[in-house]
């Protein structure tokens, strides 16, 4: 998942080209549905897809109340292919010195675009895209780590966020032999390219530890973001968490310890 889930940034020299390389007009989408600020237009019949659509209809409303943050006051375009080989050729049309990626997000001149192909993972790719729309409309600019480890979170249904998310295991076992992964080593990633599996799974763990540990952590984040909302400098977020959850990494093995007790009381 983790190859493929980038968020596009765009080199300001190469905005009015790409624009210029006209999307199809609404005319020529034969299925199109507005849900939320989500404007999805398709190759392929969206009835059957009503419970993902329903999903996204709900995931601004889920990011408001769990960050806080504002609701997108734009509508952001959502563009689906019903397989890969059209999807290729239509990116190649018209963006096409972007290196191939199964679904992304990508946002020029103040418009948000989220491009998806119906692949085994083409739910997933939709909710991880369309939160990185939803932060990228209300927020100037959101830390690299921070993005993707809050679009890996809501990448996953509702249901399945507290213990049922890929990345779940892995942390609970590293934890149970003490290992807690290190924000200051994320903090320092400025380059998409550098992250990889271990990073997406430790930005992952991070945001799962923000919403389901102790109420000052969510408390923290809430406040982080509300800082880069009005644009103040808002330091280190390790370094925030620290000063307020001194016993952090206990802390988090306890949350995770916690969840996992969840899922085995569940069965």
């Amino acid at each position: 998942m983790s190859l493929y889930h980038k968020t596009i940034t765009i080199a300001v020299g190469l905005i009015p080209l790409l624009l210029s390389l006209e999307i199809a007009p609404a005319a020529e989408w034969p299925y199109i549905r507005t849900v939320g600020p989500f404007v999805c237009r398709a190759d392929f019949n969206l009835e059957p897809q009503h419970e993902l659509l329903s999903e996204l209809a709900a995931l601004q409303a889920e990011l408001v109340r769990t960050l806080q943050i504002a609701p997108a006051k734009e509508a952001i375009e959502v563009y689906l292919f019903h397989d890969e080989v059209t999807y290729r050729r239509y990116l190649e049309r018209i963006y096409p010195t972007l290196p191939f990626r199964r679904a992304f997000f990508i946002r020029a001149n103040g418009l948000g675009r989220v491009f998806a192909y119906k692949s085994s993972q083409f739910e997933a790719d939709l909710r991880h895209e369309c939160t990185h729309a939803l932060l990228h409309a209300v927020l100037p600019f959101v830390p690299l780590w921070l993005d993707e480890g809050l679009a890996s979170y809501f990448e996953v249904s509702a249901r399945n966020r507290l213990n049922g998310a890929p990345y779940f295991s892995s942390v609970l076992w590293n934890a149970r032999f003490g290992s807690v992964p290190k924000m200051e080593k994320l903090e320092k990633i400025g380059d998409v390219a550098s992250m990889g599996k271990a990073e997406y799974r430790d930005s992952w763990a991070w945001i799962h530890f923000m919403c389901h540990g102790p109420s000052a952590a969510r408390d923290e984040l809430v406040e982080y973001l509300g800082d880069l909302a009005a644009q103040k400098p808002p330091g280190l977020l390790s370094e925030r968490l620290a000063r307020r959850i001194p016993s952090l990494s206990s802390e988090f093995k306890v949350s995770i310890k916690r969840a996992a007790n969840s899922q085995t009381a569940q069965r």
